[in-house]
């Protein structure tokens, strides 16, 4: 047994272009941390959080992130914040699969 929730999170995660495949590695009553798995072209759609704190650890690749009118690249490792009611999402401007996790909390009611 390990401790590591990582690996076996993510060894099936394998979109194709364009696409977004995600995996949850803690899901507790206080927390979320999910993995996202962007093909190349895929984008995560902008979205918000009003009563959540959500930050991105980019673990895989180079990934674009979009906070309100701003964008910018990340190369892992790279780790944003996502303030609470901060539209944010990401896109894959790379030829490879990018990876980044999204930790949530609190979790929404």
């Amino acid at each position: 047994m390990t401790l590591d929730r990582y690996a076996d999170a993510i060894a099936d995660l394998e979109p194709d272009e364009g696409e977004v495949e995600t995996a949850e590695l803690v899901v507790e009553d206080d927390v979320l941390v999910k993995a996202f798995a962007l093909g190349p072209g895929a984008t995560l759609e902008p979205h918000e959080h009003g009563d959540s704190t959500n930050v991105f650890h980019v673990l895989e690749g180079t990934v674009t992130v979009l906070q309100d009118d701003d964008r910018e690249s990340i190369e892992a490792p790279g780790v944003v914040l996502n303030e609470r009611g901060v539209e944010h999402g990401a896109e894959n401007e790379t030829d490879e699969t990018v990876i980044f996790t999204a930790s949530l909390c609190p979790l929404p009611s």
